[in-house]
C-alpha cells in the first residue's frame, strides 16, 4: 500500500510540473473521492513552487480547497445515492441494522456540521467522512459549507510547511504517514469494539 502510494506521490509531482494548477485541482479532487493520492504531497510541493514563482501561494490554497469541495461532493452522492440502499440491505452482515442508520442519521443531523469541518483536518477521516455524511443524507448545502471551511486551514497548512522549507518541503512527509497509520489503527479499534458489541448483543 506504502509503495503504491509513493509512486502516485512521484507521479502527482510530475502532473503538477506539467500542468500546473490543473493539476493541483484534479489530484486534489481524486484524494477527495477516495483516490489514495496523498495530499501531503501534493499541496507542500506546490507551495514550494510558490516560492520560485511558479505558483501563487493564496490561489494553491484556494485551488485546493474548491477542488476538495468538488471531490467530496461527488463522494457524498454516491453514499447518499447508493449507500444508504446498500448498507440497508446488506448492513446486517456487519451489524448495522435499521436502527443503528436511524441513530446515524439524528447524529448527524445535531453533530454533523462540526464532524465536517473538524473531520476535513484529519488524515484518513478527512476524505472519508464525506460518505456517511450522504448515508446520513446531510443537508447538502451545509455538507458544501463545511466541508470547504474545513478543508481551508488544511491546505493552508499544507502550503505554508511547503512555502517556509523551500527545497525541503519533503521533510515532514514522513510524520503524516506516521500519523495516517495512527489514524487506521484508531479506527480499526473503533470498529473492533462496535463488532464486539453487537456480536455479544446477539449472542
Amino acid at each position: 500500500m506504502f509503495n503504491m502510494i509513493s509512486y502516485l506521490g512521484d507521479l502527482a509531482l510530475g502532473v503538477i510540473d506539467k500542468t500546473g494548477y490543473a493539476g493541483v485541482f484534479i489530484l486534489s479532487m481524486l484524494e477527495s473521492a477516495a483516490i489514495p493520492i496523498p495530499s501531503e504531497i501534493v499541496v507542500p510541493f506546490s507551495g514550494f513552487l510558490a516560492t520560485v514563482g511558479r505558483f501563487s501561494f493564496w490561489l494553491v490554497v484556494f485551488v485546493a480547497t474548491t477542488a476538495n469541495l468538488a471531490g467530496s461532493i461527488f463522494l457524498y452522492w454516491i453514499g447518499s445515492k447508493g449507500g444508504r440502499w446498500f448498507l440497508e440491505k446488506y448492513g446486517k452482515m456487519v451489524f448495522i441494522h435499521k436502527h443503528d442508520l436511524e441513530r446515524g442519521d439524528k447524529w448527524f443531523a445535531k453533530y454533523g456540521t462540526k464532524a465536517i469541518f473538524f473531520g476535513r483536518m484529519l488524515p484518513v477521516v478527512r476524505t472519508f467522512i464525506s460518505l456517511p455524511a450522504g448515508v446520513a443524507g446531510m443537508n447538502l448545502s451545509e455538507f458544501s459549507l463545511f466541508t470547504f471551511l474545513g478543508s481551508l486551514p488544511w491546505n493552508f497548512f499544507l502550503a505554508a510547511i511547503g512555502y517556509k522549507a523551500g527545497e525541503h518541503w519533503m521533510v515532514l512527509h514522513s510524520y503524516f504517514r506516521k500519523l495516517d497509520i495512527l489514524i487506521v489503527l484508531l479506527i480499526g479499534v473503533l470498529i473492533a469494539v462496535y463488532l464486539w458489541k453487537h456480536i455479544r448483543k446477539k449472542q
